[in-house]
């Protein structure tokens, strides 16, 4: 048991025990809401609904906000409409919208036919954007103020804001139009003298992002420009939202995970916990795909069972140039698709990236090849088997990291996800190519093999 889990498990033990809203105060100021909610997934339902009684809307709006999607739907069928409205008022809007994107459409719409309408509008808009856009993680607490206002008209209006919103550290000036023309930090209206006007203290080189971005976009200009927030605008620069680090952060870790899961051909819907009919369901598509590919190589090494029957050392020799193949092009499909995600890699002009991997493979496959093949010379006293082995692994490598750097790149550029179908193409590539060059090759030595 690691550590955390430790922690998890001590607090459900204790949280278990509490019997009065006091003591159950006083418990959550000690320890981090994120373990809180974790430890309520260890309770069954009837005592999950005793805690919750106990605790504050405001408690109960951070519990949710740290939950994952099973339990915060778990908790908020728990409540009433009204209730649930309640707790919603101390929870921002990305947030909200998060989780009435998930829950059941007839629940959904209740709870907004019930709220104020200027509210409701509000998340109504927010779900109207892509998940994973710009709009879909934005908030709309955010503190904006014209930039005609004075410094101690803003500061009498921030003490009445700043609870509502998420971000006070950055306040954003607007025109008579409602358009974005800038920014000021906090610090600066703090020391700026009460008489003067906000537009005078304003950065009007700010950095925007339109709502129907993509989230990773959004992620890497936040990334490049060291921003804690950044908000996002309609195509008239209007202030339509922003979106703050710890959001950037979240689409970072889910983006990531994502892009490793389907590099291993695994759906991002599936976890270590999900039921065996769901894994199954998930994965087998993916082993189908594979399944064919590998029945291609097999028919590779088909064509060539006569030259194997009369060296059967062949067949020792396969798997490593092959392997060797598989894992140089999984390097560059690595760092190709990394680059693909942070923005570094141009979508344009590729000749030289082409040229590297090229060069790459061709001097890691005589390096490689040299190797193995001296030792297979030393093992089986036949210079021509390590002659072959040197070409074929220089061959499958050059080939190899050419395919790992081409497929993610081509992929792109047809509007799919490298990450999503990348790993299959390269391994056929390099098990096929692989194969057909070694055993070529040792069908023209063969009369020197046997």
């Amino acid at each position: 048991m690691d550590e955390n889990e430790e922690v998890v498990e001590e607090i459900t033990e204790e949280i278990v025990k509490i019997r009065t809203k006091h003591e159950l105060e006083n418990y959550l100021k000690e320890n981090h809401f994120i373990d809180i909610a974790e430890s309520f997934e260890e309770l069954d339902d009837s005592e999950l609904k005793r805690i919750l009684s106990l605790m504050s809307d405001e408690n109960k709006a951070k519990v949710i906000e740290q939950a994952d999607e099973e339990l915060q739907e778990k908790i908020l069928e728990l409540f009433s409409d009204e209730e649930i409205i309640q707790i919603f008022s101390h929870m921002s809007p990305d947030d909200i919208t998060d989780i009435l994107g998930y829950i059941e459409f007839q629940k959904r719409k209740s709870i907004l036919d019930n709220m104020k309408r200027s509210e409701a509008n509000k998340l109504r808009e927010l779900l109207g954007y892509e998940e994973d856009s710009a709009g879909g993680i934005m908030t709309t607490r955010y503190i904006a103020f014209k930039e005609e206002l004075l410094i101690k008209d803003i500061m009498a209006k921030i003490k009445i804001i700043a609870p509502k919103t998420e971000v006070i550290e950055k306040i954003f000036v607007l025109n008579n139009k409602r358009e974005l023309v800038g920014e000021a930090d906090l610090r600066d209206i703090l020391i700026s003298p009460d008489d003067m006007q906000l537009k005078e203290i304003k950065n009007e080189n700010i950095i925007s992002v339109h709502p129907d971005v993509d989230q990773e976009d959004v992620a890497r200009t936040v990334s490049k420009y060291d921003l804690k927030v950044i908000p996002v605008v309609s195509r008239r620069n209007q202030l339509l939202g922003i979106i703050t680090i710890d959001d950037i952060i979240d689409v970072i870790l889910e983006e990531g995970t994502e892009d490793i899961l389907k590099l291993g051909g695994v759906s991002e819907e599936e976890n270590i916990n999900s039921k065996l009919l769901i894994s199954i369901r998930k994965r087998l598509p993916w082993l189908v795909v594979n399944l064919g590919t590998a029945f291609l190589a097999s028919f590779v090494v088909g064509s060539f069972q006569g030259t194997i029957s009369r060296a059967v050392i062949l067949a020792t020799a396969m798997p490593i140039v092959a392997g060797m193949g598989g894992n140089a092009g999984t390097q560059s499909l690595t760092v190709t698709i990394r680059g693909i995600a942070l923005g570094e890699l141009s979508m344009v002009d590729n000749s030289k990236m082409v040229l590297k991997q090229i060069f790459v493979g061709f001097i890691n496959g005589a390096v490689l090849g040299s190797i193995t093949g001296f030792i297979m010379f030393l093992v089986n006293k036949n210079v021509f088997l390590g002659l072959i082995i040197f070409l074929a692994m220089i061959g499958n490598l050059t080939i190899a990291c050419l395919t790992g750097f081409l497929i993610p790149v081509t992929l792109k550029r047809l509007k799919i996800d490298p990450a999503l179908a990348s790993a299959v193409l390269l391994t056929t590539f390099t098990d096929v190519c692989g194969f057909f060059l070694f055993l070529g090759l040792a069908q023209i030595f063969i009369q020197k093999l046997i």
